[in-house]
């Protein structure tokens, strides 16, 4: 196994135990609160990765996705009278049509037409919550059912990682498979993969359905944590922090995306008390690692780590070296 590989599992299992162990060893009900939220993000940022990282696909309707999930899910309940178990399976199972026909209608596109399409769609759906007023209650919001009882926003937190790690899990499942390699190539290059046989318009659905699911999840639990949905969920202020998120923490890499998402909505709520100064603030830091790190902060630590000398022996020097040693 690549020492790097090997470094990458290690990270990532002692980052799983940390956010296990914390809310046990006593960080309170307000971190335990915001850590509860941070993981919507995470589910957000990493199936978000999937898309633009590892196929190329640019989409800005992913926080649509997330408040169609709320929504239906709320609905569901409320208007029609289904158990939340039922609510949820439905809420997922539209996200399966819905994602499967705007895959079919926008996938042809690429580029900047696929972004501002999938803006325009976001937009839409956006509008209709706010329009709806008698059936979503628009601004005033739409009130969503627990999933537990009780008031402790410790259950949601454990759910949420379960989440989390489950998604991450399925997503790098998928990179394992042929799947991972055709939407790789798709990435890298559309024509040559369509040239040498890959049915791109499948493969480039198959990933925009599973991402929207994953999405329409992350929905349905924060609408259920939460308590209440408006329709700023569905802004374009929330997709620019999810992709910055993405971004900062490795576009390209699952695990580097979700410690993203962490790390910034942490700092989001570090940096409150600095009022619209901290969107300042993030912004310099994205700026910072953008030109430190330009493919995200997990990539740079496991190139950091790749590099480094095993158990801290100094680098063999070649025989060539050797030679020319000699003969000075």
């Amino acid at each position: 196994m690549a020492r790097s590989s090997l470094f990458s599992r290690v990270t990532q299992a002692v980052l799983l135990i940390v956010a296990v162990v914390l809310p046990l060893a006593g960080i309170g009900p307000y971190w335990t609160h915001v850590g509860a939220i941070a993981w919507y993000y995470a589910l957000l940022a990493a199936s978000w990765a999937l898309l633009a990282g590892f196929a190329g696909q640019f989409s800005f309707a992913h926080v649509a996705f997330a408040a169609l999930g709320g929504y239906a899910s709320a609905l569901c309940v409320a208007r029609f009278g289904l158990p939340l178990p039922a609510a949820m399976l439905a809420s997922v199972l539209l996200a399966v049509v819905t994602g499967a026909l705007i895959g079919a209608l926008v996938l042809r596109l690429s580029g900047p037409y696929l972004a501002l399409f999938t803006l325009a769609i976001s937009e839409i759906f956006r509008m209709v919550l706010i329009a709806e007023e008698d059936f979503t209650r628009g601004m005033l919001g739409l009130p969503v059912p627990s999933l537990f009882p009780g008031r402790s926003d410790l259950p949601y937190y454990y759910l949420g990682l379960g989440l989390v790690v489950l998604a991450v899990l399925g997503m790098n499942g998928l990179l394992a498979t042929r799947v991972g390699l055709f939407l790789r190539a798709i990435r890298e290059d559309e024509g040559a993969a369509r040239a040498s046989g890959v049915d791109t318009t499948r493969y480039k659905i198959l990933v925009f359905v599973v991402t929207s699911v994953i999405a329409a999840i992350a929905g349905i639990y924060y609408g259920h944590f939460i308590g209440i949905l408006t329709p700023n969920m569905a802004i374009l202020p929330e997709m620019g922090l999810v992709i910055a998120m993405a971004v900062i923490g490795g576009i390209e890499s699952l695990p580097g995306a979700v410690i993203g998402a962490v790390v910034v909505f942490l700092l989001s709520e570090t940096l409150r008390s600095y009022g619209e100064w901290r969107f300042v603030l993030m912004g310099l830091v994205l700026i910072l690692v953008q030109r430190f790190a330009q493919n995200g902060l997990f990539p740079m630590i496991e190139q950091w780590s790749r590099s480094r000398p095993a158990g801290g022996a100094q680098p063999t020097p070649t025989a060539a070296a050797k030679e020319e040693r000699h003969a000075g």
